[in-house]
């Protein structure tokens, strides 16, 4: 059995990739700052590490003696944090780790990037992992941040560190405490989502899916790949018609041509400049963003890895069953 430690366990995908080694029967380390809230890892055991990714000193002792990093931890949300911190931390947090598991030895280091750091193809094909980042960093500085950590990546490979990508897509599952993707199912819920979109798509996986890849990609990954990690392509349309059935409640019904949804980015970003509070946190970029077909081709990762096995509807009920039980709802 292996000795890992798992950055960001605190978080939603984090903890269950925590979850998932410890029941594998893995010594689990995870790296958290001291006001980490610890509602996700619930009952687990676990050793404890204090330290940050970007604080340099803390992470020698947090990879002391280990096997496996799974660095997971990310910001993802910049809309709330700003760029600055989702650079600071992606790429620059992303750096000092690499080189704290160079200095302490460590054999395999697991890099959980994401599909938003391929960008997607104008023509709406189906992106697998050769394609290369390409589209305006404006539009998605996470997207684009992820892009530049995996250079980071790369380049600690060049120097014969032992390294796997993985690049989940769009994630639901229970424990999203930080309502980054489970916001819609909230919204939708709660009937604050009456318009219904006519373009656009997205690839889905269920949380714990993509945490047994994670497992997987330790254990038979292969040196410098890339796994891109998703179930099922969904339209917008349809995967909102989905949440409504799953949850009870009145689908959206307002149909919301391209033209609409681009004069709402417009208004959106005028809201988020003069400090007002939209519906999920909605901002411009995303809903410019919602536009595309931003599917992926995750074959090879479901070939050579693992194959999900929580389909869409079920990884819904999971979602909006934990926001119930933990008042979200």
């Amino acid at each position: 059995m292996a000795t890992a430690l798992v950055t960001g366990a605190t978080g939603f995908l984090g903890a269950w990739v925590a979850r998932v080694l410890v029941e594998a029967g893995h010594q689990v380390r995870i790296l958290r700052r001291s006001s980490s809230r610890l509602d996700a890892l619930g009952d687990l055991s676990v050793e404890h590490h204090i330290g940050d990714v970007t604080t340099p000193d803390s992470l020698p002792a947090a990879v002391d003696g280990v096997d496996w990093v799974f660095h997971v931890a990310a910001v993802a949300d910049y809309w709330r944090s700003g760029k600055d911190k989702i650079y600071h931390v992606n790429v620059d947090g992303t750096r000092a780790l690499l080189h704290a598991c160079e200095q302490a030895g460590v054999e395999r280091f697991i890099f959980t990037s994401s599909g938003a750091a391929l960008g997607f193809d104008p023509d709406q094909r189906h992106v697998d992992e050769s394609y290369l980042f390409s589209i305006d960093p404006r539009l998605t500085p996470y997207g684009h941040s992820k892009f530049l950590a995996e250079a980071e990546v790369y380049q600690a490979l060049e120097r014969g560190l032992d390294c796997v990508i993985v690049n989940p897509s769009v994630i639901l599952g229970p424990g999203d405490l930080n309502l980054i993707s489970g916001s819609l199912v909230i919204e939708i819920a709660k009937g604050r989502v009456p318009f219904l979109p006519i373009q656009g798509g997205i690839t889905v996986i269920d949380v714990r899916d993509v945490a047994m890849s994670h497992l997987r990609a330790a254990e038979v990954g292969q040196t410098g790949e890339r796994y891109l990690l998703g179930a099922v392509n969904i339209s917008h349309r349809a995967l909102m018609r989905l949440i409504a059935e799953v949850v009870g409640v009145k689908p959206p019904y307002i149909p919301l041509p391209a033209p609409v949804v681009q004069m709402a980015a417009v208004v959106a970003d005028v809201c988020r400049a003069v400090g007002v509070e939209l519906p999920g946190d909605v901002e411009g970029n995303q809903l410019r963003l919602s536009l595309h077909d931003i599917y992926f081709d995750c074959r090879k990762a479901q070939e050579t890895l693992y194959t999900p096995q929580i389909d869409l509807p079920q990884s819904i009920r999971d979602t909006y069953d934990w926001y119930r039980e933990h008042g979200y709802l």
